[in-house]
């Protein structure tokens, strides 16, 4: 029997993950001749963004980036009525 490769398993478990979300914790102590010199807690979460805010992390930059959108919609509108209406008055110049 050969083992066999599965790659939707591999879509299978990335969508897991983008959907539920996974955190991967460790705790580090460097040491010299066991007197601990430097301590380092690392945490890490993978998921997707609409985990990532349904559990409150990154929801200061979803409302800054969501806030950008709407400012940088608003300002192309507004050039696109300047530009349309200083077409017109060169147009009236001619």
């Amino acid at each position: 029997m050969k083992p066999e490769k599965d790659e939707d398993a591999i879509v299978d478990v990335l969508d897991v993950v983008l959907r539920d979300g996974a955190v991967v914790r460790a705790d580090v102590i460097v040491s010299v001749a066991e007197i601990p010199l430097v301590g380092i807690k690392l945490t890490a979460v993978i998921a997707g963004m609409e985990t990532m805010t349904e559990y409150g992390l990154f929801e200061e930059w979803d409302t800054d980036r969501r806030a950008a959108a709407v400012a940088r919609r608003q300002y192309g509108s507004r050039n696109d009525k300047r530009e349309t209406s200083q077409d017109r008055a060169d147009t009236i110049e001619r």
